[in-house]
């Protein structure tokens, strides 16, 4: 069993404080930009140096989403989004909230990043005895 903790600031300056502290404490991000936004694509540069300075470390269990792929008036392609991922070392996936497209595969994939960070730094949680998985 995996415990998500979910914080979308979607990028409001006044929870800077409070997202500082839930990149620290975190061990693995889902950034996510919307395709009809140039702007919100710029802003994971920013998210990410800020993330990579709070962790004090380069490899962090990330996921590029580049949401609202429903929408015919793009304004980042599909190939800008998995070229900045390549040049992040990270997984990249297209989704759309409103269509339910990919959703669930963001949630696996981002677990499955973190499980393996976690058993390469050897700080996989162990399961409480007499703890049931679900």
């Amino acid at each position: 069993m995996t415990m998500l903790d979910i914080l979308d600031t979607a990028g409001q300056e006044e929870f800077s404080a409070l997202r500082d502290s839930y990149m620290y404490g975190g061990d693995g991000f889902i950034m996510v930009y919307a395709v009809n936004s140039i702007n919100s694509f710029e802003e994971i540069e920013k998210l990410r140096a800020q993330l990579l300075r709070i962790k004090g470390k380069e490899n962090v269990p990330m996921l590029l989403v580049g949401n609202k792929c429903d929408l015919e008036d793009r304004e980042v392609t599909t190939e800008q989004g998995q070229q900045l991922a390549d040049q992040y070392g990270c997984s990249f996936i297209e989704a759309s909230a409103r269509e339910n497209i990919n959703i669930q595969q963001i949630f696996t994939k981002i677990v499955q990043q973190i499980r393996t960070a976690q058993k390469e730094e050897g700080t996989l949680k162990k399961k409480a005895k007499g703890c049931k998985s679900v």
